[in-house]
């Protein structure tokens, strides 16, 4: 079959708007930047945890066995285990208080990972504790999740 000098145009066309990998449409607008997608796991964590719903809060978390938390008590396994944890640990708003997170830093690792530091903060009516954290996101169909969280205390 003999291609007309316009037929080659047509088919070469995508190739000459756009440049080579890069991609075009409506899906590209679309797109949410690794750091954009994982402040928004982080918001949603903070508006959860100043509403009181740790399901909601968990959902930043991988829901799997192999998820991690590292504190001043060792090493947790497991989505449940941590939500326990949370659920034990910060039982009511007077002792959980509202949270803040600040000096955000992440650092995208690869397309599927990323590696976040910053500082949390409570406010209570008795007292102000604050501490830092190290997250480890992976990147799973339903989003940025966190795999592993290690989080330390402050001392006054």
């Amino acid at each position: 079959m003999k291609l007309t000098l316009l037929r080659v145009a047509l088919i070469l066309l995508p190739f000459l708007v756009a440049p080579t990998g890069a991609a075009s449409g409506p899906a590209c607008s679309q797109a949410v930047s690794p750091e954009k997608a994982i402040r928004a796991v982080l918001d949603a964590q903070v508006a959860a945890w100043n509403r009181g719903d740790m399901d909601a809060f968990m959902t930043g978390y991988w829901k799997s066995d192999s998820t991690e938390f590292v504190g001043s008590n060792g090493v947790l396994h497991g989505w449940q285990t941590v939500l326990e944890r949370y659920r034990k640990v910060y039982p009511d708003r007077s002792v959980r208080g509202t949270l803040t997170f600040s000096n955000i830093e992440i650092n995208i690792l690869c397309p599927t990972a990323a590696l976040v530091t910053g500082h949390y903060a409570l406010v209570r009516e008795k007292d102000h504790p604050s501490g830092v954290f190290t997250l480890v996101f992976r990147k799973f169909h339903e989003g940025w999740r966190i795999i592993n969280d290690h989080t330390s205390a402050l001392g006054g």
